[in-house]
């Protein structure tokens, strides 16, 4: 947001320090998908694309970040680009009830992007983006391997990736 500053939440604040849940209108859904598109829009001119007053708009963005439905504001990256020529997803099995440790060692990992405790043939599902293969190896064979409650890992390499969220 250029015109005005907006404090940011902190992702994954405790729910119990969160507002209840309130639902969200057309014109919130259009503030929404217009931040997605580009998070440093001002707020004048959100306001003028969803056809609200200044004013509105700062209040509905502001409200949007009390309630948590806007987590921050981040960059799109060309991982390629940054000096990441090779991108991986990796699944893990773990030790029952060790999702809290391990999502931890794994946040301090190098190179992980996103991680999610999903239900199936595995339990986690771990986004990472390395220099190249061999540190794509070191990382799962020496780092990740070494987590005593990883029981086990399989690697997904990835040939290429598609952005989903709109285009500014």
């Amino acid at each position: 947001m250029s015109d005005e500053r907006l404090a940011e939440r902190p992702a994954g604040e405790a729910d119990e320090q969160r507002p209840p849940v309130r639902p969200l209108d057309s014109v919130d859904r259009d503030i929404l998908r217009l931040l997605r598109a580009d998070g440093r829009a001002s707020v004048r001119s959100v306001a003028d694309q969803v056809h609200v007053s200044r004013a509105n708009a700062y209040a509905r963005i502001n409200r949007l970040l009390e309630d948590g439905v806007i987590r921050g504001f981040s960059a799109r990256i060309d991982q390629e680009r940054a000096g990441h020529g090779t991108s991986a997803y990796i699944t893990l099995k773990i030790v029952q009830d060790s999702w809290r440790s391990v999502r931890e060692r794994l946040r301090e990992l190098p190179g992980a992007a996103h991680m999610a405790l999903v239900g199936g043939d595995f339990d986690v599902l771990l986004l990472v983006h390395t220099k190249d293969n061999r540190s794509l190896r070191d990382l799962v064979l020496t780092r990740i391997q070494a987590i005593p409650e990883v029981l086990s890992t399989r690697t997904l390499l990835v040939f290429e990736e598609t952005d989903l969220d709109p285009e500014p």
